[in-house]
């Protein structure tokens, strides 16, 4: 079995309202999607992240096209490596990490369906019976919010989860709002996304906690790894990491100075499914917890990332995904309406990928261009001239 045939569609499909942070001002997800056809007839499908720029992906999919063609799907870690080291891929290593994601998973996609097992039976089989989602709250007025808790409790959401570090002010307000909401049992995570200096964040989290936050995910910045090291000696809020995981010799340095409590990252953050189990596994036994992160994601990378979740030693409830916040998606997935995702039913990623969205949503992208991830009218007025 050998990969005879690379296709790839650029899609943009937009949210039903805008993804906004100290550090993301975001209107909806556009990501390469791949397919990926063996000599012998087995599709195998992959998402690969967008980041800032789409279209640096798609070129440096188009480039490491020539070292993955014509191998063995089986032999995943060498491709890996041959693209990293030999094609030198590694000299741009968080670019590398978003596309060859999406590869990754359309070979594991591959090889799942060729010996028809799911696979999370190839990663090791089941360690979990169902992997708990959160809620995404959006970062709009109280009345918005109050809404969003009420839906989300309906349906049955125990996590519910809000970017901060815009205006602190403001944020204790909508914190102290959820809480009444959610009552003294639900979860409450935030995300700063290193908007703070360390001695902000001390100070924040101290009032943020009158309404017992769950934890706070990346406060100050990543680089260097001190600001966390001394933040967790601060505060008594549990820390996750997430900016400082985007190689895998950072995650690996994070997890063994326990710089955090949760490592909040994902597979397309470390290249592929493979090392993000083994930092998974490498964190649990630090005795640290692991919440699935997402950068905007359509329902092929949640579905990959689940997979992994499955198998994994120590995981949070509440993982992050954004498909409840999707206009639509390319495929169906059960975490849309409700918190809890079981053991899907199929072999490989066990999808089933609806082409005709494919190609309409890549209509939308040529058509609207990239959900870009940044407000660039705000970078013009809040920059120097």
């Amino acid at each position: 079995m050998k990969i005879a045939k690379a296709e790839y569609w650029t899609v943009s499909v937009p949210y039903t309202h805008k993804e906004t942070s100290y550090q993301v001002s975001r209107d909806g997800v556009t990501d390469v999607i791949i397919r990926l056809t063996t000599d012998d007839g087995i599709v195998g499908w992959g998402e690969s992240c967008s980041g800032a720029n789409v279209e640096s992906i798609l070129e440096t999919l188009k480039g490491m096209e020539p070292i993955f063609m014509g191998r063995d799907p089986w032999n995943r870690d060498a491709l890996h490596h041959d693209i990293a080291l030999r094609g030198i891929w590694n000299f741009r290593e968080s670019t590398m990490n978003f596309a060859w994601a999406g590869i990754d998973m359309a070979l594991w996609d591959i090889c799942g369906k060729a010996c028809g097992q799911p696979v999370y039976n190839l990663l090791g089989g089941l360690r979990n019976k169902s992997v708990n989602y959160f809620c995404y709250l959006s970062y709009g007025n109280l009345d918005d919010l109050r809404l969003e808790c009420q839906q989300g409790l309906d349906q049955g959401f125990h996590v519910f989860y809000r970017k901060v570090g815009v205006d602190i002010d403001t944020e204790i307000e909508a914190i102290k709002m959820i809480r009444e909401m959610i009552g003294p049992k639900g979860k409450i995570r935030i995300d700063a996304n290193a908007a703070w200096t360390v001695a902000e964040a001390t100070r924040n989290l101290d009032r943020l906690d009158e309404y017992n936050i769950d934890f706070a995910e990346q406060p100050v910045p990543a680089d260097p790894i001190e600001n966390m090291l001394e933040l967790k000696q601060r505060t008594h809020v549990p820390l996750s990491s997430n900016e400082g995981l985007s190689r895998v010799s950072d995650a690996c340095n994070v997890i063994k100075k326990r710089a955090c409590d949760v490592l909040c990252f994902s597979p397309y953050w470390v290249g592929s499914l493979s090392i993000f189990k083994h930092l998974s596994t490498m964190a649990a036994i630090e005795g640290l917890t692991v919440c699935k992160h997402t950068h905007g994601e359509l329902g092929i990378a949640a579905a990959a990332s689940h997979q992994v979740l499955l198998t994994l030693p120590k995981i949070v409830d509440g993982h992050q995904h954004t498909a409840s916040i999707m206009e639509d998606d390319l495929v169906a997935l059960p975490i849309v309406d409700s918190p809890d995702w079981g053991v899907p039913e199929g072999t490989g990623l066990c999808i089933n990928v609806d082409e005709e969205k494919v190609l309409n949503y890549h209509e939308h992208y040529k058509e609207h261009g990239q959900y870009l991830p940044y407000d660039l009218e705000k970078i013009k007025k809040e920059g120097m001239p």
